[in-house]
């Protein structure tokens, strides 16, 4: 099978420029095919409150009523999206933007929650793979924002880590899929407050007992049981890390096993 990289990257990195441009030019000289899935919460919160409207949270997780939904697509979908790619093609690498209705590449269903109103939040159903396998060996390097849609007109807020997670699964079936996501820290950390107590590898067995302990910061469990049920569906590989691991195989980070 072909390798294929999916890049996943967080919103602080999104958000500082010369982190920002390091990363893409990093995420440039990765050969062959390549993915790249961005958030950008943090930028959403900053446009939000500066119109007034009130972010709400729970579990990690945003609740999208209709007024932040125009806020989150706005932003992910607009400034930030093209935005990366622009730089990208001031990195030589033909990137494209999309959104999950761009091709009808990412169907969701609107999250329905026994006790909780997530709003026009989306959870993935089905990914164009076909698509996505003509656009990448046409030359092309897709980069998705956190937006979905449910084929009836309804754009969806959907978590960018779980959109790389399933983009890494449904693209198992054709390529050799190794899924890293990078963010600010350098890994999985035991203690949050301490860059430097990595756990280097993580299998089901630890984090199951870790997270008993809770010894797992709460916003890293979501990512955690992507990364687990991505490999249990064909993923090959998992990285969690800071984005310098993408050109220095040195660098230290967490590697995620079943």
């Amino acid at each position: 099978m072909t390798p294929l990289s999916i890049i996943k990257i967080g919103g602080n990195i999104i958000d500082d420029p010369t982190e920002l441009a390091q990363f893409l030019t990093d995420f440039s000289k990765i050969e062959g095919y390549k993915v790249l899935v961005h958030g950008g919460g943090k930028s959403a919160t900053k446009m939000a409150k500066s119109i007034g409207l009130v972010p709400q949270m729970i579990d990690g997780r945003r609740i999208t009523d209709a007024p932040m939904l125009e806020v989150v697509v706005m932003i992910y979908a607009g400034e930030i999206n093209k935005n990366v790619v622009a730089q990208l093609q001031a990195n030589t690498t033909n990137a494209m933007g999309f959104s999950g209705a761009d091709g009808n590449l990412i169907l969701s269903t609107k999250r329905n929650h026994p006790t909780i109103d997530y709003g026009f939040v989306g959870d993935v159903q089905k990914v164009n793979t076909s698509l996505l396998e003509t656009l990448l060996k046409s030359g092309i390097t897709p980069v998705f924002c956190a937006i979905t849609h449910d084929g009836k007109g309804q754009l969806l807020n959907t978590n960018a880590d779980t959109i790389a997670s399933e983009l890494a699964i449904a693209l198992s079936e054709v390529f050799e899929v190794t899924l890293t996501y990078c963010f600010e820290k350098p890994g999985v950390l035991y203690n949050a407050d301490d860059d430097s107590s990595v756990i280097e590898k993580i299998n089901h067995e630890l984090y199951t007992k870790l997270k008993a302990e809770k010894a797992i910061h709460s916003g890293m469990i979501p990512k955690l049981d992507n990364c687990f049920n991505s490999l249990s569906k064909g993923v090959q590989k998992i990285k969690i890390g800071h984005h310098r691991m993408l050109q220095n195989v040195g660098i230290v980070h967490t590697s995620i096993e079943l």
